[in-house]
């Protein structure tokens, strides 16, 4: 039989004894999770939010170059028939923006307020920062669902918010950013490095100028999209916004990715990491561009086999090695997602000009710099831009089918690329491509998204309130803004 030493169950006695009283509750804490957060990092993760979901291609979440036939599926088809239902697509949608970004800018502002170490300029603009991103994204969600829960949106202890009505809230997003707009002060500091649209970029780093000019073109953008409802209040915005808007394509508002995964381009994980073969260019923008020996084919989609671009069936199961599928450049970690640029706000005020608006320069004038801009910026050169615009079916004098919505509606549809979202939001008000349903659609093209089952299920006197005010929660619903 083992015999032990004394000293040896008396030490084991002590250290026992020693482990039970230990404090343990620090395993409960985990060193990789941080306790708090500060406003730069929470406003960061908005920016990447709002971002992601914009330039994603999951169809669970944004099927928006499907719904505008940029792009077309090859063996799921559902998205492209506009089945928003059985991946929950709205829901998916609401919630991201709601809870992903909102939250995080409302919860970053908090902290700035109570910041008593930021100097008052400093505040100022980033509070002014946080106030735009906010208008920005609820932008995105009035434009796709028409009424929603805003002003007490993001009360945690209020589950079942009253939906505001649309042209109210975007009333209320300019006097907004009107308001950010005036707290800006260039002199002073915002974010600093913290913000990926201005400050990543080595060679034009960002400074609060650059956030008065995006400001403005914001601006400028939700003020047209409003023309047809409320055209004074449209006029009097976009007249003040234009001179203080981009003037130039380095004055674009891009979100910089990484080359590091988790922050490099969804494009980059869906399109390549993945490994998956989903989706090719649809015939309808393919063909048009095609029709057009348009200079951005090569940058937006890769040669079909046998050479020459060719696009699928909006809707069809489309064989992917048949068709041209997305371009190198969309494939990269770090390509580059676009919030508003220069072209934009330049067919912007191409439009300002038919509508009467003074903003200076000819219709054409501003429609040559939006075209050329968009080529330029995809790779191309001015000169091919030139000789694009010299055609009859491209030049800005030759009014063609539709006049003035027609033009700048089918090219603007082309200028956004990759940008699904803005791109639908052009075509409902413009009506410009005249788009087709899809083979075998659902439905009609979606004019809005219907609103969450969440919302059905937990907000229903809201909800139906809201249902009941727009006309029917059905995806034919018009926008209050889509008067034609």
């Amino acid at each position: 039989m083992k015999k032990f030493k004394l000293s040896s169950i008396i030490l084991s006695s002590v250290l026992l004894a020693a482990s039970c009283t230990k404090d343990l509750t620090n395993l409960n804490n985990n060193p990789k999770k941080p306790l708090a957060v500060d406003a730069a990092n929470l406003f960061a993760n908005a920016e990447l939010g709002i971002t992601d979901l914009l330039t994603s291609t999951n169809v669970n979440l944004n099927i928006f170059r499907l719904i505008t036939q940029q792009w077309t599926q090859t063996t799921y088809t559902d998205e492209s028939r506009y089945d928003l239902s059985t991946r929950n697509i709205p829901q998916n949608w609401w919630h991201t923006a709601y809870r992903d970004v909102l939250n995080d800018l409302a919860e970053a502002q908090k902290l700035v307020n109570a910041d008593a170490t930021l100097d008052a300029a400093t505040k100022k603009n980033q509070l002014a920062q946080i106030e735009i991103v906010t208008v920005y994204t609820y932008a995105v969600l009035v434009n796709t669902f028409g009424d929603i829960p805003y002003g007490e949106a993001l009360n945690i202890d209020d589950l079942s918010p009253e939906y505001a009505e649309a042209e109210t809230v975007y009333l209320d997003l300019l006097d907004r950013l009107d308001a950010a707009i005036d707290n800006l002060d260039p002199a002073a500091q915002g974010f600093a490095a913290s913000e990926r649209l201005y400050e990543a970029r080595p060679l034009t780093p960002g400074t609060i100028a650059s956030w008065q000019k995006f400001a403005n073109s914001l601006k400028m953008r939700l003020a047209m999209i409003i023309a047809d409802a409320n055209n004074a209040r449209a006029k009097q915005a976009v007249e003040e916004a234009s001179p203080n808007a981009f003037t130039s394509a380095a004055d674009d508002a891009i979100y910089s990715y990484s080359t590091i995964p988790p922050n490099t381009n969804p494009l980059w994980v869906d399109l390549v990491q993945s490994g998956r073969l989903d989706f090719v260019g649809a015939r309808t923008l393919v063909d048009t561009m095609n029709a057009l020996s348009d200079p951005r084919r090569p940058f937006y989609f890769n040669e079909a086999p046998g050479g020459g671009f060719k696009g699928g069936t909006p809707g069809a199961s489309n064989s992917y090695s048949s068709f041209s599928n997305a371009g190198e450049l969309l494939r990269r970690k770090d390509f580059s997602s676009v919030w508003i640029d220069y072209a934009e706000v330049e067919f912007l005020r191409a439009e300002a000009i038919e509508r009467g608006y003074a903003v200076g320069g000819t219709a054409a004038q501003h429609y040559n710099n939006a075209v050329t801009a968009s080529i330029v910026s995809w790779g191309g050169s001015e000169d091919a831009a030139n000789t694009y615009l010299a055609q009859p079916e491209v030049a800005y004098t030759n009014a063609g089918p539709g006049g003035w919505k027609g033009k700048i509606g089918v090219q603007k549809w082309m200028a956004l690329y990759n940008r699904g979202f803005e791109a639908w939001t052009e075509w409902r008000r413009l009506d410009y491509p005249q788009l087709q349903p899809a083979s075998r659609a659902q439905s009609a093209i979606p004019l809005r998204f219907t609103y969450p089952v969440s919302e059905q299920n937990l907000n229903k006197i809201n909800y139906d309130k809201a249902a009941s005010n727009i006309g029917g929660d059905v995806v034919t619903t018009k926008m209050f803004w889509d008067r034609f």
